[in-house]
């Protein structure tokens, strides 16, 4: 699609705009929250890229810079459709992909003219490797002052730690999360999702609308620095709180709640549950509904904060009653009740699950090359200007031609 100006969607300060992609889902037109808007992304693998898909999804022009020789490390990731990775696909569908060798003078002169026209731009390279090719923050922000920059690294910009590479599993290790996953007693538990690395991307996104807002109050961008590190801190809200207020390790509890009994998953005839039944109300019905009534005059449970204390004789307790019939039978008595409960799912019964489809978690994209994709809708929910997915992730330097020529027509 050619890339002209005037096409619909500009913004008041960009006078050569991005026109609106094809292959739109939906009925008709309709201005996205982030339209006008253009990122470059010199990110790679997971936390920079989902930082990027978010803002994509929301209606943001996204240019994504790759190595001409392979492109992003997540194009290798199984498993692969057809010869293509499908985790790269996941996260990186509304993009454009160009190519750029950052050891050569030409493709360094370019990525600097994209960011020179780019309102916003997200990289994750170790800290200071782009201050040494010329494209650090100190020197395109002198080039673009309204230039957002965006850091994502393992352990931030500054610090004795700054120069550490940083993986998911690294800063899960590093920021506690590890050490509190896991049975009670045992090996510490790396969560089997890249929770800091999506988390970092999350964040980051906020952090890049959080300076959008800014600066249309000042005129200027500004740095942001994130880091996966203190991602999987921040998660840790129950644990800091413990350590502010005792001064003391967090003890690791396996399946329990540091505030919250009973709450844990249990296991029934037929499967597992979840079961949230603190709130005293709920408490009272529980003990009712599994023919317990007594436990709720017994001294070691009469509070939340008593079966806290006494949480392994309160599991033990329910777990032999919630042993003796199906999951569906207690969800059905739980949900008449009101207590807090539900089935645990594997992934792909969450996606087919009825409240998923309600929900659309899954979406299909209708490529004109590729036919029907299925893709997790975006996670963000704006119902007047809604996050869609516009186009598929790109092949690498599937877009080069059609960036140049965008490129010289904003500088003509």
């Amino acid at each position: 699609m050619p890339m002209t100006a005037g096409a619909e969607g500009a913004r008041l300060d960009s006078p050569a705009p991005w026109p609106r992609p094809c292959g739109k889902m939906g009925k008709g037109p309709m201005q996205a929250a982030l339209d006008g808007l253009v990122v470059l992304d010199l990110t790679n693998f997971l936390s920079g890229p989902y930082c990027t898909m978010l803002l994509g999804d929301m209606g943001a022009e996204v240019i994504k810079v790759e190595r001409p020789d392979g492109g992003d490390d997540a194009r290798r990731m199984p498993p692969f459709v057809e010869g293509r990775s499908q985790p790269f696909a996941v996260w990186n569908r509304n993009k454009r992909s160009a190519t750029a060798d950052l050891k050569q003078a030409e493709d360094v002169g370019f990525v600097r003219r994209l960011a020179a026209r780019a309102d916003i731009l997200v990289e994750n390279f170790r800290p200071g490797t782009l201050d040494r090719l010329g494209l650090g923050w100190e020197a395109l922000h002198a080039a673009n002052p309204r230039l957002i920059w965006c850091s994502i690294s393992g352990f931030g910009q500054t610090g004795p730690w700054a120069e550490h590479g940083g993986l998911d599993m690294m800063a899960q290790g590093m920021s506690g999360l590890m050490a509190g996953n896991g049975p009670a007693e045992g090996e510490p538990y790396r969560l089997p999702i890249a929770i800091t690395d999506v988390t970092a991307g999350m964040y980051a996104a906020v952090a890049v609308l959080g300076a959008v807002q800014a600066r249309h109050r000042t005129g200027l961008g500004q740095r942001i620095d994130q880091s996966l590190f203190e991602a999987g801190v921040s998660l840790g809200v129950y644990e800091a709180a413990h350590v502010f207020a005792h001064g003391t390790r967090p003890q690791r509890l396996g399946q329990l709640h540091r505030g919250s009994a009973p709450y844990r998953v249990f296991r029934t005839q037929d499967g597992y549950l979840t079961l949230g039944a603190s709130k005293e109300k709920f408490w009272r019905a529980l003990c009712g509904i599994v023919g317990r009534p007594e436990l709720t005059e017994d001294a070691r449970f009469r509070t939340n904060a008593d079966r806290v204390a006494n949480n392994a004789a309160l599991v033990g307790i329910l777990q032999a009653a919630l042993a003796q019939r199906p999951s569906a039978q207690w969800l059905e008595a739980f949900g008449a009740a009101g207590i807090p409960s539900e089935p645990v799912l594997s992934y792909d019964e969450a996606l087919a699950h009825p409240q998923g489809r309600a929900r659309g978690l899954v979406v299909p994209f209708e490529d004109g090359e590729r036919g029907s994709l299925p893709h997790l809708a975006p996670p963000v929910r704006l119902e007047g200007t809604p996050a869609t997915i516009r186009r598929r992730a790109p092949d690498l330097g599937e877009h080069d031609a059609e960036i140049r020529a965008w490129l010289a027509a904003q500088e003509g």
